[in-house]
């Protein structure tokens, strides 16, 4: 697929600030699933810092905006063409050991109910495994927006029995680090689905390191591996370590965001419009 996105994120201050610093992690993965065709990145006012790509293989870019400001606009225009690799992560270059992402964070610790789900799975080798421990998220965490937010844990959303896309991720994340296998949390795009069904066009799942095949990505949210719908961003331990956007505003007042994302197959419209 070519997959074209086009990505705002808007952040308003109720009084202006003296600046504002982010950390991007806004370029996709360079892997043999996907290649950018084109991509641009733009900050309003904003002034480009140092850039580089961390142990996890992802490429970090750093923003600085002047004030007095009262408003900044993050922009993502791009083309990325995708390929199904049956969710595996062939060719992606990075200098972290799978084990570290046995360490829990807050969002993803295990507790007793946690632990119980991840004694559920019964699997025979170590791919089935990956695959029966998403299967049993989820069908403990059904797919409901607006009954959980940015700092739901694992735990809370189990014990709620709804979440969205990140809940499962880092529930997936959790159950997987019970039963010793590295796991991180992965945060990208999904095209939307041609039979309506529920997904996020901001999208995240989780990635399991299978021994033989390497990091294997799980999207419990949808039920399936990512293929050619999905466009990856970066990884990290939970859902704020591979935030696509970190930053903080100097100077205080309260500050709200606004973030809106189309996903369009290039391809498709293409051929519609001959």
């Amino acid at each position: 697929m070519r997959l074209t996105v086009d990505h705002v994120t808007r952040y308003q201050y109720d009084r202006p600030v003296r600046s504002v610093v982010q950390s991007h992690r806004l370029t996709p993965s360079t892997f043999a699933g996907q290649k950018v065709i084109d991509w641009e990145v733009t900050v309003s006012g904003g002034v480009k810092g140092a850039t580089h790509r961390d142990g996890a293989g992802d490429r970090v870019q750093g923003w600085t905006v002047a004030g007095p400001v009262s408003e900044v606009e993050v922009r993502v225009r791009g083309t990325v063409e995708t390929v199904d690799l049956t969710g595996v992560l062939r060719g992606h270059r990075e200098a972290v050991a799978p084990g570290c992402y046995l360490r829990a964070t807050g969002a993803t610790r295990a507790d007793v109910a946690l632990i119980a789900l991840a004694g559920r799975a019964e699997a025979a080798e170590p791919l089935e495994l990956a695959h029966v421990l998403s299967a049993v998220v989820a069908d403990a965490i059904a797919y409901r927006p607006g009954v959980t937010h940015a700092h739901t844990t694992a735990a809370e959303a189990l014990a709620l029995g709804e979440g969205v896309c990140q809940d499962h991720a880092h529930a997936l994340i959790a159950v997987a680090r019970v039963r010793e296998i590295p796991a991180r949390y992965v945060s990208g795009y999904l095209f939307a689905t041609e039979d309506g069904s529920a997904h996020e066009a901001a999208h995240a799942w989780a990635e399991l390191y299978v021994p033989g095949l390497g990091w294997v990505g799980f999207d419990p949210a949808n039920r399936c591996c990512p293929d050619e719908r999905y466009i990856r961003l970066g990884s990290g331990f939970d859902a704020q370590d591979a935030a696509p956007i970190r930053g903080v505003a100097r100077g205080g007042g309260r500050e709200e965001m606004d973030v809106t994302v189309a996903i369009l197959n290039q391809s498709q419209s293409q051929s519609q419009s001959q």
